[in-house]
């Protein structure tokens, strides 16, 4: 039902004539109302009745049922400047669908044929109502509305046709539906999921004073950092070959593992090939103290004061291959790095694999350590970071109307992945699916957002598009929001624009955590995880008093249970240079 090859889109350059005067393939609109209304018709046949009166069959111009005007000779109708092969304009009815048993899935596709500059609507059934993509703000339809379209399609000049919902039979290949089984953190609120769930409903934060004496002198002496040392919670041996990223990452990956059913210690006490299993971790830095030591300890001792450990310790990468080492991992062990996006891009990376049977497991994330103070000047150099009392509140407000930057932060956060039918045969408790996930590049600037939302509406939609949802699928999206003025306006924006005026619960948890770069996007996907289990979204913190300007549903001060009517999660990230990327998790019955 779109336009066809031989029917291109018509220009309409209305102007007065008699209805003598008109010919079959004319494009005719009775009256002036119609003509303002885009309502024509295609003259197919013309018949003189009598010396004053002639008969006209007319068809809608994009198909349609035909219909009969008796019109006398000297009225005056419009005609809209050209002419249609009345050949290639289809003949066709709407059936009538009063006694059809719809499903979720069933598809209807509209067309208001009289337009000839319409463009088909498709509806999905999702949740017991009808959905379109094209008309985000509207609350859906029910089947009696689809009824009744069905029914008043040819007398309206519309045609409706419903496509039911597809049954397969089983394939022999094809992508593979993935999902978590495990989770594991390492945040300012402490270690262990545990730690990171509570503190997300009590509404604390993690976001301290810097006391070493190398942060002296910088214009922001705060960030969300990890409270425990993680060298302390490793073998010695072990934990002196790591840098601070790659050992928040050992940790988290650890706690996933075991969290997912797995044998303690790795693939083989597990009884899993090392093959099939995969890493994928994203960073920025990774441990940008190690390359400062190192240059650090150069000028100071000369060349034979540098470790010959400081080039494996300062690579992005030695947080993935350091997670490999722990727990014998050898499928693949990969690195993205894509700014804040990193870790949410390393997520949907690891999707794909599992999808498409390169691995049947992955373990997957981000961690990041680059509260340094060279990191820390660079940012308050770019006028970026937030101050403010820790103790009076968290000094990151996200979305809020006094916001004025964001707390820089360090941890990991992990998830165990894993093709449905291998969690299904061992057993395995799963959390969610990780449905799909989304990329986009505003290719806009160096370091500040899009302000039109574009690129992060993009990323949204191919979200959404790739776990074969629908927009009214969505209830609950944790945004990036870093509380920067540009950043949250551009967010807000976007999703304003993609999810319509329905209101979503949204939060965010850079008030409780600080922005935790590249391992961001690994942590708050455990967040978001949670929140389809336990069927409870954390409220926002530090933001007193929302910005006139987000036009978002905040949920703030108090926990607030998961809407019921759909089942998506989106977790977004976006990352300086304009990397945007969004994963969208779906909830298991």
């Amino acid at each position: 039902m779109t336009h066809s090859t031989e029917t291109p889109e018509v220009p309409i350059r209305p102007y007065r004539v008699t209805a003598a005067e008109v010919v079959p393939g004319d494009l005719l609109a009775l009256t002036p109302e119609d003509t303002e209304r885009h309502r024509w018709h295609v003259v197919t046949h013309t018949l003189p009745e009598s010396p004053e009166v002639i008969r006209v069959t007319l068809r809608p111009p994009l198909g349609g049922v035909d219909h009969e005007e008796v019109l006398r000779r000297e009225a005056r109708v419009t005609v809209a400047g050209r002419r249609l092969d009345v050949a290639a304009v289809p003949l066709v009815s709407s059936p009538a669908l009063d006694d059809v048993e719809f499903r979720d899935g069933d598809r209807l596709h509209t067309l208001r044929a009289v337009d000839p500059q319409a463009e088909e609507l498709t509806y999905v059934r999702r949740w017991g109502s009808w959905h379109s993509d094209e008309d985000p703000a509207g609350g859906g339809a029910s089947d009696e509305d689809v009824r009744r379209w069905a029914a008043e399609a040819d007398r309206e000049g519309d045609v409706v046709r419903h496509a039911p919902r597809p049954v397969r039979a089983a394939e022999a290949a094809g992508a593979r539906r993935v999902v978590v089984t495990g989770l594991g953190a390492v945040t300012p609120l402490g270690v262990g999921t545990g730690a990171l769930w509570d503190g997300l409903l009590e509404g604390r934060h993690g976001i301290r004073e810097l006391p070493d004496g190398e942060f002296d002198g910088l214009p922001v002496r705060i960030a969300g950092t990890v409270p425990v040392d993680p060298a302390g919670l490793l073998p010695r041996q072990a934990a002196r070959r790591m840098n601070r990223a790659a050992q928040f990452a050992v940790l988290a990956a650890r706690e996933a593992w075991t969290d997912a059913g797995y044998a303690d210690g790795g693939t083989r006490e597990s009884g899993l090939d090392p093959e099939r299993v995969g890493v994928s971790l994203g960073a920025i830095l990774g441990d940008a103290s190690v390359l400062v030591g190192g240059d650090r300890r150069l000028r100071d001792r000369g060349p034979r004061g540098v470790s010959p450990l400081t080039t494996p310790m300062t690579v992005p990468s030695q947080a993935a291959s350091q997670v490999s080492l722990d727990l014998h991992i050898t499928g693949e062990a990969r690195t993205v790095t894509s700014a804040c996006a990193s870790g949410t891009e390393a997520i949907g990376q690891a999707v794909d694999r599992i999808r498409f049977g390169r691995v049947d497991v992955a373990l997957a994330g981000g961690a990041e350590a680059v509260v340094t103070p060279a990191i820390m000047a660079s940012f308050a150099a770019m006028r970026a970071l937030a101050e403010g009392d820790p103790a009076a509140g968290s000094p990151s407000h996200p979305f809020a109307k006094d916001r004025d930057g964001f707390v820089n932060g360090e941890g990991a956060g992990v998830l165990v992945l894993e093709s449905e039918e291998h969690a299904r045969a061992r057993g395995a408790r799963i959390y969610c699916e990780a449905a799909g996930w989304g990329l986009s590049a505003d290719a806009h600037h160096v370091a500040a957002p899009d302000p039109s939302g574009d690129g992060i509406a993009l990323a949204l939609r191919r979200a959404v598009r790739d776990a074969g949802g629908q927009l009214a699928d969505v209830v609950h999206v944790n945004a990036h929001a870093t509380a920067t003025v540009d950043g949250d306006l551009a967010e807000a924006r976007a999703l304003r624009g993609v999810l319509g005026r329905r209101d979503v619960p949204v939060t965010a948890l850079k008030g409780h955590l600080g922005h935790l770069q590249g391992a961001a996007g690994g942590v708050e996907a455990v967040a978001a995880v949670l929140t389809l289990h336990h069927r409870l979204v954390p409220p926002t913190v530090g933001c007193a008093e929302l910005d006139d300007a987000i036009d978002l549903d905040l949920v703030r001060d108090t926990p607030r249970a998961l809407p019921d009517a759909g089942d998506l999660v989106l977790s977004n990230s976006f990352g300086f240079g304009g990397h945007n990327a969004v994963l969208a998790l779906r909830r298991v019955a």
